[in-house]
Order: structure tokens, then C-alpha cells, then sequence
């Protein structure tokens, strides 16, 4: 890719935001070195590692990789057996424990997130912790050796401690004792690496000892007292020792080192390889840039593309394409309507998606893959080479006409200006045309009116245009592909005062052709208003229809929550309802047999009756399920002896004994149990049952029959019971049901063995009032159910 094109796109200002995102030297070179490639896979590539630092930013944060200095000429000095200095080591120490904060950041949280391209970088990287590990232990800066580093140096750092304690005993108690009258000031102090006293010139011979400097005025001596001149030379002999541990110390760390030359060296370049890559990633995520979709067929589709380089608050999108329907678009509008910064957006987002950039564009956006980028763009004037604006633009023109092929993409600002209208338009007419014949992709802006209808009347060339707001005499700034664009000068003339006279004295003199295109760009522009708000209106009604649909599907999906919960909630209240009405019943029948059975006042028949029907009451008064049939009103006359009636609070049938009182009582036999009670608790049954019994005569033993065909269940169930249970309970029930004239039973026995069955056949078989028998059919209880007439 040529460096003019790149400068003139301004692809090295985007060079210059990627490599403030590096942290590491190499990682700012490799940004700096950044350029646009031809090769798809290569491409691809780079797009899918952007894209994986990307993911990594947006789940875990940025990752530092700050400490990743250059070791290179440490590593070559290790190779031949030097030693490295501190700082040298500690550089080393922090590379490596920067690999180790990297290697963590790279690892997979959980077995769900899925490998990426950048796992083969942080399996590189070896952070190597012993050697880390150890040089921390021993160095504590660049000017600090720990006392740990070996046992030789902290037995000679113990030394060195006390003897300057002793030094310090010593000199103090000469300072403060018999030679204070000769000292200048009562202090310890050191000219080179000896401990001396500031003694007054005059007395230099009451001091014995070593002189080592004066003052500048000569009036005070520095010397080195006689008494801690051996103690100073064996301090230096300590330090000398101090020194030349040290070295084997940094010896020793250096060895260590150097048996990992080349981990250290991978992992300096993974370091730095994967902090190029974090940086491509950061930009994106800064930019909110998108991975655009490659192809090599010049395909070009930006959807809502944002030029990096403008302030992303006042930006407006651009949707552009290029090289399907049509490989020549030519973009027309007035000056300052964003025409070049449309054509830079398609060139730079070009040479960035062939960097391994993403671009600042809304997802699925197409970029082609071109060999070369050729840019006609901004004002080429030379005075230098006294060449005009159209020389310079024609000139470089011409130098890459010669090399333009169908894999170049070539942008013109402004063709054919700067010269005569007439010879400009016809000039950029007859270079577009070229370019279109040779199927180059190629994007020009004008003002030409020639070019506008030349787009009209020719395949695979489009017209677009910047919108401009001619009431506010701003552009808006989008792009309108197949709608060419108008300059309006008289319009924009007219706003800027310019008298009307003059503004109807230049449209008339423009001619006819000239008057008739302007018109119908005029009618153009105003269909296309008019279509975009009617398509806005719509998009705002369909939009509409669609909330509406969806509230109305989460109403009834509400709904029909609200009516399964219901409806459960009812299922089980009325199954709680059946047991217990069932162990009330089963209660009522055990009693009403013992009660039977026993002699039992009628005193606590009454009390029992009171407590069932209490309870009845109370168990109809919770029941959500409970439905209030509005009762009949009966009058007394309504109510006949042997009239079968239903008492509502006990919920049970009787046949009445007795005509109503004067305070409507009533007496009401219900099987043994005889109760008064009033007719409003009283209603006559009027249905037959469904096994009906046969006519009744009006006598007693009628009565007690009727009574009887009332509590008589059609059916018996016998399930779990002997042979011999089961016939003794079978007898009893017959004499019953015949008591109670019933027509048919049903005797449920089960399946089981047969054994049970078996038993029941024969004693039914026995039985002279048992007309017929026969084993129910299906959807009647099948094989474990006996149908019975009887005679």
C-alpha cells in the first residue's frame, strides 16, 4: 500500500490512538509498524485476534503489560557467561512476574468459555516462579542487596555494623570529652569513606591523627583521630568484601538466568505479541468498532460507518456500498455537505480492515480486499513546482492511472475541478468512464452536472448525494445512495441575503436542459421526503402493532397462568372437600349403625346431629368451590306426608312424617335418625334418581322402602376382602337393595387372582333373586367389576 494513500486517509493518526494503547516498547513498535495486508487468510487472521482481545476486554478488563521491557542484550550477555547487574536482574524479575499476572488473566474462568486464537500466547508464556522467586529474595532494589542473599554477606554486614558502632563509641567520647576545647563543632563527620572531627587550625598539634581536608577558609582541619584509624581501615577492608559478595551474589542470580534464555525470550515476545493484539482490542472497544466481514469479490457494504477521527457525539452515520449493483458511485451535493468525508470513511475503513482493525460500524459491515488504494484528495497545489490545483491533481492522476487494476480501489475528491466546467466535466466524464469499462471500484465527489446525468444513463454507475437542510443552510450529513444531489446556490444565495433580482436574473440565464435536470432533482428530492416520512410513519405504525402484540400475548399468556393456578387450586380444594365429606359420611354411617345397634338416648342422637351438621357448615362455609344454587322457596302446603326432601344443613334426605306446624316444623325420618326441622332448611326433590326404583304403594313398609332406596348405594365395592368377607358383606347389601326395589348393582370385586370373582360368581349363582349376572364390558369397570339383576 502506497505512504502517500495512507497519510492522505490519515491511516497514521489511527496508527498514533493504537499505539497509545500499547504498554511495552516492542508492543508500541509493532503498532507503529502496523500496515494494511492483501492476504485474506492473513487478514482474517489479524480480525479474529482483535476480535478475541476484544471479548477478553469487555468479560475481564484490560490487562497490563507495562513491565514487559526489552531483555535482548541481557539474554546475549547471559549466552556467553556474564553476569547482569541489578538492574538488569530486576527487569528479568519483572518481565517474568508480569507473565505470571498474564497467564492468570488468560485462563478460562470455566469449562464453558470457549478456547480462542489467543490461547496459543498465554500457553507460551512460563513465568518461571523459582527464578522469580529468588531474585526477589535477594534483591530488594537497584541499589539494595537483602542481607538474606547469602550467609558470607550478612556475617560481613553484622561486622560492618559493629564496628561502626564502634567507630561512633569511640569518636564520641573524644568529642565529648578532652578534645571538645579544640573542635570547631562537637560533631562526627566523613571526608571520603573516613570518620573524621573538625578540629581548630591552632590545635592541630594537641590532635593526633590523620588530616584529610580543611575548610575553605583554612580554619578547620578534618582529621581522622589516631584512635579509629585502624578501626576506618577495617571498615574499608569490609566494604571492599561487601562488594565483591555482591558480585557473586549477581554471579550466582545470573547463572540461575541463564539456563532459561529462551523461556525468558518467549515470553518477552508473547508478552509483547499479545499487547499489540490488546491494543487493536481497546482501540475497538474505544471506538466501538465492529469486526467487518472480508471478502475479494470489491464488495463494499458500510451500514451506519462513523469516521474515526471525528468527535463520536456530533458524528453522523453513513451507510454506503459499492461494487454489487454498481462498481462507480458518484457522490454530488453542495460544499461542506460531508462529501470527502464520506469518501475517506470508505478508504480508511478499507485500509483498517486490511490492518486487522475493526471498524466504528454497526455489525455484518462488508469490506473488499484491495491490492492497492489509490486517494485524489485535498488541494495538491505546488508553488515550489509552479504547478496549479488542477496540474497537481491531474498529475497525480496520471501516476496511478498507469497502475490501477480491477483488485484497486480509487477515490476522487473533486474530479476535474479547477479548470474551465465545460473541459473539467467532460475530462472527469472520460476518466470515470475508463475506469468503470475496467471494472475498478471507484468513488468520486462533484459539483458536474454532466457527471449527475451520466450516473442516470449508465449501467453499474450510481448516483449519491449529502443531504442538505436548505432551510437552516446546514447539511445533515447523510449520504443518500441513488439520489444525486443538488449544489443549491440560488437557494443558499437567497438565505444569505442575496437580492432576488439577481438570484431570478441568474436562473435565467441558465438553459433550458439545465432548468428542466434542476427541476427534477428538485421533484426528486421532494418524493424522497415524502417516501421517507411515509416510511417512518409506517416503520413507527409497525413498531406500534408490534408492542400491541406483545402486550396482548403476555396479557394472555397472564392469563392463562392466572386461569391454570385457578383451576389447580380449585382441583385441590375440591378433592380436600370430597375426603372430607367422605370420612363425614363414612362417620354419619358408623354412628347411625351403632346407634342402631345400641340403645342410645335420643338425647345424644340429637347432639351428634348437631355436631354434623356444625360441621357440614363449617366445611361448605371455606370452600372457595362452593356454588349457592338460589333455593326454592317452598310454602307448608308444598309439603306432603312421604314427601322426599333434602335437609340442606345436614345435607342429607329424608321423607317427611309429619305436616308442617304453625312455626313451619317439620318431622323428617332420615334412615334411623328422626329430627325436627323447619322448611327453610328444606327442599323437595323433584329428580328421580338415576337407578329409579320401582312404584312404591303408600303403606308403611312403602315408606321404609323409600327411606331405604335413599341411602342404598348402587353399588358395593369389595375390594381387598376374603371370599368369606366378601359374600357376608354381597348378602346383606342384596337384601337392601331388593328392600330398596333396585333394579340393577354393580359389584367391584378387581381383577387380582380371580379368586375373589370366582367366590361372588358362585354364591350369585346360588341366589333366587338374583335374575342375571354378568361381567361388566369396557368403559364400565371391564373384568373387575360384576353387573347384577335382580329379580
Amino acid at each position: 500500500m502506497n505512504q502517500k494513500t495512507l497519510i492522505k486517509l490519515e491511516f497514521d493518526k489511527i496508527i498514533a490512538l493504537l499505539e497509545e494503547e500499547a504498554g511495552s516498547f516492542r508492543g508500541r513498535q509493532l503498532c507503529h509498524r502496523l500496515k494494511p495486508v492483501t492476504d485474506i487468510e492473513k487478514i482474517d487472521t489479524l480480525q479474529e485476534q482483535t476480535a478475541a482481545a476484544y471479548t477478553r476486554i469487555v468479560q475481564k478488563g484490560r490487562v497490563s503489560f507495562g513491565d514487559a521491557s526489552p531483555v535482548e542484550e541481557s539474554m546475549k550477555r547471559l549466552e556467553i557467561g556474564g553476569a547482569l547487574s541489578i538492574p538488569e536482574l530486576l527487569r528479568i524479575c519483572r518481565l517474568l512476574s508480569n507473565a505470571a499476572r498474564v497467564k492468570s488473566y488468560g485462563r478460562h474462568d470455566t469449562q464453558e468459555d470457549s478456547a480462542d486464537c489467543l490461547d496459543i500466547y498465554f500457553n507460551q508464556l512460563e513465568p518461571l516462579a523459582p527464578l522469580v522467586s529468588e531474585i526477589e529474595r535477594c534483591i530488594l532494589s537497584e541499589d539494595e542487596i537483602s542481607d538474606d542473599a547469602s550467609s558470607t554477606l550478612k556475617h560481613i554486614r553484622r561486622n560492618i555494623a559493629g564496628i561502626n558502632d564502634r567507630i561512633h563509641s569511640t569518636l564520641s567520647g573524644l568529642v565529648n570529652g578532652s578534645l571538645r576545647t579544640y573542635l570547631q563543632d562537637a560533631i562526627i563527620t566523613m571526608r571520603g569513606d573516613r570518620y573524621c572531627i573538625p578540629v581548630k587550625a591552632e590545635y592541630r598539634s594537641q590532635v593526633q591523627g590523620l588530616i584529610h581536608d580543611q575548610s575553605s577558609t583554612g580554619s578547620t582541619l578534618f582529621i581522622e583521630p589516631m584512635a579509629v584509624v585502624k578501626l576506618n581501615n577495617d571498615l574499608k577492608e569490609l566494604y571492599a568484601k561487601e562488594q565483591e559478595e555482591i558480585q557473586v551474589i549477581l554471579a550466582r542470580l545470573s547463572e540461575e538466568a541463564g539456563q532459561y534464555v529462551e523461556e525468558i525470550r518467549a515470553d518477552y515476545r508473547a508478552l509483547t505479541d499479545l499487547d499489540f493484539i490488546f491494543a487493536r482490542g481497546a482501540l475497538a472497544l474505544s471506538m466501538k468498532g465492529s469486526r467487518p466481514v472480508m471478502n475479494q469479490e470489491g464488495r463494499i457494504h458500510i451500514r451506519e460507518g462513523r469516521h474515526p477521527l471525528l468527535d463520536p457525539r456530533n458524528v453522523v452515520p453513513i451507510t454506503v456500498s459499492l461494487g454489487e449493483d454498481f462498481t462507480l458511485l458518484i457522490i454530488t451535493g453542495p460544499n461542506t455537505g460531508g462529501k470527502t468525508v464520506s469518501l475517506k470513511t470508505v478508504g480508511l475503513f478499507t485500509l483498517m480492515g486490511q490492518a486487522g482493525l475493526h471498524i466504528p460500524a454497526a455489525d455484518r459491515s462488508e469490506l473488499a480486499v484491495f491490492h492497492q488504494v489509490y486517494a485524489d484528495i485535498g488541494d495538491e497545489q505546488s508553488i515550489e513546482q509552479s504547478l496549479s490545483t488542477f496540474s497537481s491533481h491531474m498529475t497525480n492522476i496520471v501516476s496511478f492511472l498507469k497502475k490501477v487494476d480491477e483488485h484497486s480501489l480509487v477515490l476522487f475528491d473533486e474530479l476535474g475541478a479547477g479548470t474551465d466546467p465545460t473541459e473539467g466535466a467532460a475530462l472527469a466524464t472520460a476518466i470515470l468512464s475508463s475506469l468503470h469499462s475496467r471494472n475498478i471500484r471507484t468513488m468520486a465527489t462533484t459539483h458536474y452536472s454532466e457527471l449527475k446525468v451520466y450516473a442516470l444513463s449508465t449501467p453499474g454507475v450510481e448516483n449519491a448525494c449529502c443531504e442538505f437542510d436548505v432551510e437552516s443552510l446546514r447539511p445533515t450529513y447523510r449520504l443518500l445512495i441513488g439520489i444525486p444531489g443538488k449544489s443549491n446556490a440560488f437557494a443558499i444565495s437567497g438565505k444569505l441575503g442575496l437580492p432576488d433580482h439577481i438570484i431570478e436574473d441568474a436562473k435565467k440565464r441558465l438553459s433550458e436542459q439545465d432548468v428542466s435536470f434542476e427541476d427534477l432533482l428538485s421533484d426528486l428530492e421532494s418524493s424522497r421526503r415524502t417516501m421517507e416520512k411515509e416510511r417512518e410513519e409506517i416503520a413507527a405504525y409497525r413498531q406500534e402493532a408490534e408492542t400491541l402484540k406483545q402486550q396482548a400475548a403476555q396479557r394472555q399468556e397472564k392469563l392463562d397462568a392466572q386461569r391454570d393456578r385457578i383451576i389447580r387450586e380449585a382441583n385441590e380444594k375440591a378433592n380436600a372437600i370430597l375426603r372430607e365429606a367422605k370420612e363425614v359420611a363414612d362417620e354419619t354411617i358408623r354412628n347411625f349403625h351403632k346407634f342402631g345397634k345400641e340403645n342410645i338416648s335420643a338425647a345424644e342422637m340429637e347432639k351428634e346431629r348437631e355436631r354434623l351438621r356444625k360441621k357440614i357448615k363449617d366445611t361448605s362455609s371455606a370452600s372457595a368451590l362452593e356454588t349457592h344454587r338460589p333455593k326454592k322457596t317452598h310454602k307448608p302446603s308444598d309439603f306432603k306426608l312421604g314427601e322426599s326432601v333434602k335437609v340442606l344443613s345436614m345435607n342429607l334426605t329424608g321423607t317427611i312424617s309429619s305436616l308442617p306446624d304453625s312455626r313451619g316444623n317439620v318431622t323428617v325420618q332420615m334412615g334411623i335418625l328422626r329430627s325436627q326441622v323447619n322448611i327453610s332448611d328444606l327442599e323437595i326433590i323433584e329428580e328421580p334418581s338415576s337407578y329409579a326404583p320401582r312404584k312404591l304403594n303408600r303403606t308403611s313398609k312403602g315408606k321404609i322402602g323409600m327411606s331405604k332406596s335413599l341411602s342404598v348405594s348402587p353399588e358395593i365395592n369389595l375390594l381387598g376382602k376374603t371370599v368369606d368377607e366378601a359374600v357376608m358383606e354381597l348378602d346383606k347389601y342384596l337384601d337392601d337393595a331388593l328392600l330398596s326395589h333396585l333394579n340393577t348393582v354393580r359389584v367391584v370385586h378387581g381383577k387380582g387372582t380371580g379368586a375373589l370373582r370366582k367366590g361372588i360368581h358362585e354364591y350369585l349363582r346360588r341366589q333366587k333373586h338374583v335374575k342375571f349376572y354378568r361381567l361388566a364390558e369396557y368403559g364400565e369397570g371391564d373384568a373387575g367389576v360384576t353387573i347384577v339383576e335382580l329379580a
